[in-house]
């Protein structure tokens, strides 16, 4: 959805005095709130949903056309359609472990099982745990911690079990 569209909702909310209105447009969702003191409402937008793969499908055609040489994803990767890919949720920035010195979540060759932590997004000052979805072994970690990252971004490769 445009960005002028958006205003023009959160314009309407004001006028209408409502503190929360939900927009579906095919598969996107937009929710606006705003709390009683608030001028302007929060704005979340909501992507579609994830494949079973971890890839929407505009991702996976994204990644199709450019081949094996795409920057998204190592060559081998592409080749090897059995390991599973845990991709980025949100855009934000990545963080390996709970905190600076502590040890990092997984590695690679780490066990996962499907509510296992692999990594927190940071996103407009909200942590968001990361879960592996998939039960195997870590092969790949796609990106460095600190890194940013973005929505539909492979961070992990997996071989499930």
């Amino acid at each position: 959805m445009e960005l002028d569209k958006i205003k023009e909702l959160v314009e309407m909310m004001k006028a209408n005095d409502l503190s929360e209105l939900e927009v579906v447009n095919g598969q996107t969702r937009i929710v606006l709130k705003r709390g009683p003191n608030q001028t302007a409402p929060q704005v979340i937008a909501m992507t579609p949903a994830l494949t079973a793969n971890g890839a929407n499908p505009a991702l996976r055609e994204r990644l199709a056309a450019a081949g094996p040489e795409s920057k998204d994803l190592p060559a081998e990767a592409a080749e090897d359609e059995k390991w599973a890919r845990i991709v980025a949720p949100i855009v934000g920035t990545l963080y390996t472990a709970p905190s600076p010195n502590a040890e990092p979540f997984v590695e690679t060759d780490s066990k996962v099982e499907e509510e296992t932590v692999v990594c927190i997004i940071e996103a407009m000052k909200v942590m968001n745990e990361v879960k592996s979805g998939v039960r195997g072994t870590i092969k790949k970690i796609l990106v460095e911690n600190g890194s940013a990252v973005e929505y539909g971004q492979p961070l992990f490769l997996i071989e499930p079990d």
